[in-house]
């Protein structure tokens, strides 16, 4: 997803272009999060090769990059599925709903929090607030805000998203 919200289709990772990633945002104030950022949007996600290659470059320890990976909800250590699904699992969605909601979801993708479908178009993930509590249960596909959803909606939506 960039900035706007548009999907971009990630490239495979390339050592030599992230390097030049890196390179290029080295020198901002506090470059650790704009480069991680710029690996995410290019390649979908921060492959491991990264962390000692960012450590050097901004001279900090490989633990300190990957704290800050591991960190952040929002990097990925592999690329997602072609389809994002993130469901609020916080106290104002599970009131409303949320977790037998999640099971279903489960059930039917087949794959569990956290995981892509095997044919690589899903991925759901668990997330703790859209700050959308007055519409709970509230799920993003793709970057777009859904509030009131139920198994079913949200099954049609991802369904309508890889068709």
């Amino acid at each position: 997803m960039t900035a706007t919200g548009h999907r971009v289709a990630a490239q495979a990772w390339d050592d030599a272009l992230a390097q030049s990633i890196i390179a290029r945002h080295q020198t901002l104030d506090g470059p650790l999060l704009p480069i991680l950022h710029a690996l995410q949007e290019r390649f979908g996600y921060v492959d491991a090769r990264a962390v000692p290659a960012i450590a050097e470059a901004l001279n900090l320890s490989r633990a300190d990059v990957h704290g800050v990976v591991s960190f952040y909800h929002d990097y990925r250590a592999e690329p997602a599925g072609q389809h994002v699904l993130k469901l609020c699992r916080a106290e104002a969605c599970q009131s409303m709903g949320s977790e037998r909601l999640a099971l279903e979801l489960e059930r039917a993708l087949g794959i569990r929090f956290g995981e892509t479908t095997p044919d690589g178009r899903v991925t759901l993930e668990a997330v703790y607030c859209l700050g959308n509590c007055a519409l709970s249960p509230a799920a993003v596909i793709d970057g777009k805000l859904y509030g009131r959803i139920d198994a079913a909606r949200a099954v049609g939506l991802v369904r309508g998203a890889v068709q």
